[in-house]
């Protein structure tokens, strides 16, 4: 799906002015997650950032014990209502 083409057909708009609406939007929420704010998008889910430490992995081609350094990653977290619209379809 096009959200940019949907948004513009769903109320009228240019769509040049709808890709501006869509990527900023996006770059909020980017930069929210970024700073370490929890993003909740009611209905639809909540985007936060997730600290991992380091740990011992293995190199899967060699088997080699490896350092894997701790990192910050986004977390997704499907919301109620989501959850339960695609449960009730499948």
């Amino acid at each position: 799906i096009d959200i940019v083409n949907e948004l513009s057909e769903k109320i009228n708009l240019n769509q040049k002015v709808a890709k501006v609406v869509v990527d900023t939007i996006i770059h909020a929420i980017k930069q929210a997650i970024i700073s370490g704010e929890r993003v909740e998008i009611r209905g639809f889910g909540s985007f936060s950032l997730r600290s991992y430490k380091s740990y011992k992995g293995r190199n899967p081609k060699n088997g080699a014990v490896v350092d894997v350094p701790p990192k910050k990653l986004p977390y997704f977290k499907v919301g109620k209502e989501l959850k339960e619209t695609i449960w009730k379809q499948s």
